[in-house]
């Protein structure tokens, strides 16, 4: 996140300190001239850097990833703007593959962000990293739609009670101005996938679009009808939902996919699903109610289901195994 600075008086207006890439973590020093801070983005995990208070004389302190990063071919992600829904201004990264070849054609991953309320940065990260995901050679395309954070109130409120509705237009617009700006972009070689909300997109665009080749969906609400019964984040759903599922069905309804479960036999699109057995926020038994409507519909599908993790997969060997199997459902349906 950008660092800014404001005088404690009436009237004053905030001035950039450290306006670029994402800053973490800071200290001033004891008389005030210093800042220290960590610093990261899509080709460098987490740092410790200093400068002046007044933002100026950056400099790097430590270089912990220095001699693993000199062997790795990282490119650092793209930013752009398109028209989305109401013909509002969204903004999206994208990320090439190592090794890019502009006479190529490559496959493209549109990732979702989970929250809803929450965003894609340029940023490091352990979980869901974009660079793990593009290094077999894809495209990976992060969208910032409705619900997404700072881009003003109004915009990050719009996700609640509209939840495959502006959100999921703002992603199928995205992935149409990537292909019409990125002539590398193979448009017959799609996938999707996401986390928490990210999954339930997932699963929303499995009863709505037939347009990827494959899906993974990671612990993602199905029905939410059955969610706001089991989850411990039961304020979540009456805030997004407009109150109690039983004084407020028709938001829980329209925006289940599980009430568009019909519609698997027309798309079929081939689903990964992911869970754990100790997530409390969107209980495993989600994923198993959207696995179960997809086998039983003849969609190929996979099920992966953790019996040590929750809402996020936090142990190191199991966290390979995620992103192993990760890898290997987009190799089968995109290369």
């Amino acid at each position: 996140m950008p660092v800014w600075a404001i005088a404690a008086k009436p009237g004053s207006a905030p001035r950039p300190v450290l306006p670029n890439t994402d800053n973490a973590e800071f200290d001033l020093s004891r008389d005030g001239r210093t800042v220290v801070f960590t610093r990261s983005n899509l080709t460098m995990p987490r740092e410790i850097f200093a400068a002046n208070a007044d933002g100026s004389n950056v400099r790097q302190l430590t270089h912990h990833n220095a001699a693993l990063l000199a062997q790795l071919n990282l490119p650092a992600a793209e930013n752009f703007w398109f028209m989305g829904a109401e013909h509002t201004q969204v903004q999206a990264l994208l990320l090439r593959p190592p090794h890019f070849e502009a006479s190529k054609k490559y496959p493209m991953l549109l990732l979702i962000h989970g929250g809803p309320q929450g965003e894609w940065d340029d940023s490091w990260g352990y979980r869901w990293n974009p660079q793990v995901m593009a290094e077999p050679g894809y495209v990976v395309l992060m969208i910032n739609p409705r619900g997404s954070f700072g881009y003003g109130h109004k915009f990050t409120e719009e996700i609640s009670k509209d939840w495959g509705g502006k959100v999921y237009e703002d992603l199928m617009k995205g992935v149409d101005a990537a292909i019409a700006k990125y002539s590398f972009i193979d448009a017959t070689r799609l996938a999707a996938a996401g986390g928490s909300y990210g999954g339930y997109m997932t699963d929303w665009i499995a009863t709505h679009s037939d347009r990827f080749k494959c899906l993974i969906s990671h612990a993602g609400p199905w029905s939410e009808v059955a969610m706001y019964g089991s989850t411990e984040e039961l304020w979540f759903m009456e805030w997004e939902f407009g109150g109690p599922y039983w004084s407020s069905p028709e938001p829980y309804r329209k925006w289940s996919p599980s009430e568009y479960a019909a519609a698997l036999g027309k798309y079929k699109t081939p689903t990964l699903v992911i869970t754990g057995e100790l997530d409390f926020r969107v209980p495993y038994t989600q994923s198993l109610e959207f696995f179960t409507a997809l086998q039983r519909q003849g969609v190929p599908s996979k099920l992966l289901v953790y019996p040590d993790e929750g809402h996020w997969i936090l142990k190191p060997q199991n966290s390979e195994l995620w992103y192993q199997t990760f890898l290997d459902w987009l190799a089968r349906y995109l290369r």
